[in-house]
């Protein structure tokens, strides 16, 4: 395969991730119980006050592992425009969920889940590490936040 394309700058990989982040539904949600199971799924989102918003029960392993690890890799799917997040979770029982990111959510979404099985609760991600790239010649300079702060 050749790469014809030049490769984005660093502002342009966050603009492009920025974007995503806001058109996306998807996103891979990668989580690890205490013993180091891991698990992956795919969960709806929402980008809200600069974190990603899952929602999902606290009764299957990914909830048990967000709210038990407090933390979360997420990526979307396509391998050949990556985007890897590394964030801290913080989880809001149904009714403790901030209602300006629940409404985010029911917005983007269509599913408000303040209104399905109480065992739902929403997970707030706060991105720690955020790296992006485009094939091999956009492997440097693909860290785009370090420590919480956007490097860009």
């Amino acid at each position: 395969m050749t790469i014809t394309e030049p490769p984005r700058t660093p502002e342009q990989r966050k603009a492009d991730l920025l974007g995503r982040l806001e058109r996306e539904i998807d996103i891979w949600v990668a989580t690890a119980d205490a013993g180091g199971i891991p698990c992956l799924v795919p969960l709806w989102f929402v980008w809200h006050d600069e974190a990603v918003w899952l929602c999902t029960r606290l009764t299957n392993p990914t909830g048990r592992n967000l709210r038990d690890g407090a933390q979360a890799r997420l990526a979307f799917g396509d391998t050949r425009d990556v985007v890897l997040v590394d964030g801290e979770v913080r989880t809001y029982p149904m009714r403790e969920a901030p209602s300006a990111a629940a409404e985010a959510f029911r917005a983007k979404t269509g599913w408000d889940p303040r209104t399905d099985h109480a065992s739902y609760a929403f997970f707030r991600v706060r991105p720690r590490a955020v790296q992006a790239w485009c094939e091999q010649h956009e492997l440097p300079r693909r860290h785009l936040m370090r420590e919480g702060a956007w490097a860009v």
